[in-house]
C-alpha cells in the first residue's frame, strides 16, 4: 500500500520508517521534505496555508500528524483545523483509493476529571483552547468523511516522550522538579509505542473503530514518576511543591506542549487499542524512561 504522511516531524517520520520497513511505500508532506530519511518520499508542503503537492494516485491511507508552530490559539487553529481541512480538500479531489484517513489528537480534548478514568466513550470536556480546537478538528474529520466510504480513526495520544523529549528528566538533573502537593494523575506514550499503533491501525484486516486512546498501561501520579527519575539518575528526591504548584504541563500530547495544565488530572484507559491485540514495547513509564537514560533511539529532525 501506499500511506501519506500529512505532517512528518519526529512521530511522524517514526511512523513512516516502520511503515516503509513492513514494505510499503511512504510520502511524507513537510516544509523541509529535505530532512526526511530515504526510506520516506519527501514532498514540501505547508499544510495550514493549503499549499498541497498531488496526492499519490494509488495512497489508501493517510496519517495527518500535524503540530501547532507556537501554543496559540491562532497557531492551533491554523494547524488542526485548517490544516486537516486542507488535506481532507486534497485528498477528496485526487480521486485515490484512501480507505482510511488517521488522525493525530490528544487526550487533553478531556480537560480534567479530577483523578477518574477516562476512556472512548467519556464526553470530552476540554479545559482549553488547545483541546476545544482538536476536537473541532475530529468533528471535522468525522463529519468530512462520513457517506463517503473513507474510515475515519482518531487516535488521542496522552504526552509523547522519548528520545530527545527529555523535559522531566532535566528538571530532576537540574533540581528543579517538585512534587505536587496534591495527587495529580498524568498519562504518557512513548513515541515509538505511538508510532506503532498509527502503523496498525492503519494496517489491520478488520475494520478500526473511530477512536482509540493512545496511552501506556499505567497513568502514573507526577510524583512518583519524577521520584523514580530521581533514583535512576542517584539523585536525591524532588521538594514537594507549594500547594496548587504544578511541574508537568501540557500532558496532551498531539503537539508536546501548549497551554499550561492542559493535560488535567485524569486516569487514561487504553482497554480498546489493547483489545485489537496492540502490545507496547513500554508498557509503563518506567521501561520508557530507562531507555532513554541508556540513550536508545534518536529523535527525527
Amino acid at each position: 500500500m501506499t500511506v501519506l504522511l500529512a505532517g512528518c516531524g519526529d512521530l511522524g517520520t517514526e511512523a513512516g520508517l516502520r511503515f516503509a520497513a513492513a514494505g510499503h511505500r511512504v510520502v511524507g508532506w513537510r516544509r523541509s521534505p529535505e530532512k526526511l530519511p530515504p526510506a520516506i518520499e519527501g514532498a514540501a508542503a505547508d499544510l495550514s496555508r493549503g499549499e498541497l503537492p498531488p496526492v499519490p494516485a494509488d495512497t489508501t491511507a493517510v496519517v495527518v500528524a500535524i503540530a501547532a508552530d507556537s501554543p496559540t490559539e491562532e497557531a492551533y487553529r491554523a494547524a488542526y483545523v485548517d490544516g486537516l481541512a486542507h488535506v481532507l480538500d486534497a485528498v477528496a479531489s485526487s480521486g485515490a483509493p484512501v480507505r482510511r484517513v488517521l488522525f493525530v489528537s490528544s487526550t487533553a480534548v478531556y480537560g480534567d476529571a479530577d483523578g477518574g478514568w477516562v476512556d472512548e466513550t467519556t464526553t470530552p470536556n476540554p479545559g482549553g483552547f488547545s483541546g476545544r480546537i482538536i476536537r473541532e478538528a475530529e468533528e471535522l474529520l468525522y463529519s468530512r468523511l462520513r457517506g463517503t466510504g473513507v474510515a475515519p480513526v482518531v487516535l488521542r495520544l496522552g504526552g509523547i516522550y522519548g528520545p530527545g523529549r527529555a523535559r522531566l528528566i532535566e528538571q530532576v538533573r537540574g533540581g528543579r522538579a517538585t512534587v505536587p502537593a496534591e495527587s495529580r494523575f498524568t498519562n504518557r506514550i512513548h513515541r515509538d509505542d505511538a508510532a506503532a499503533a498509527i502503523v496498525q491501525l492503519c494496517t489491520m484486516d478488520a475494520e478500526p473503530a473511530p477512536l482509540y486512546l493512545g496511552v501506556d498501561n499505567e497513568p502514573a501520579e507526577l510524583g512518583v514518576v519524577l521520584r523514580f527519575l530521581a533514583a535512576e539518575l542517584g539523585l536525591p528526591e524532588p521538594a514537594p511543591a507549594e500547594p496548587a504548584s504544578s511541574t508537568e504541563t501540557g500532558a496532551g500530547g498531539a503537539s508536546g506542549g501548549g497551554e499550561p495544565s492542559r493535560g488535567g488530572n485524569k486516569r487514561v484507559s487504553n482497554a480498546l487499542l489493547r483489545g485489537i491485540g496492540f502490545e507496547f514495547e513500554y508498557p509503563s513509564f518506567r521501561e520508557g524512561y530507562r531507555a532513554i537514560l541508556a540513550g536508545v533511539g534518536v529523535r527525527h529532525p
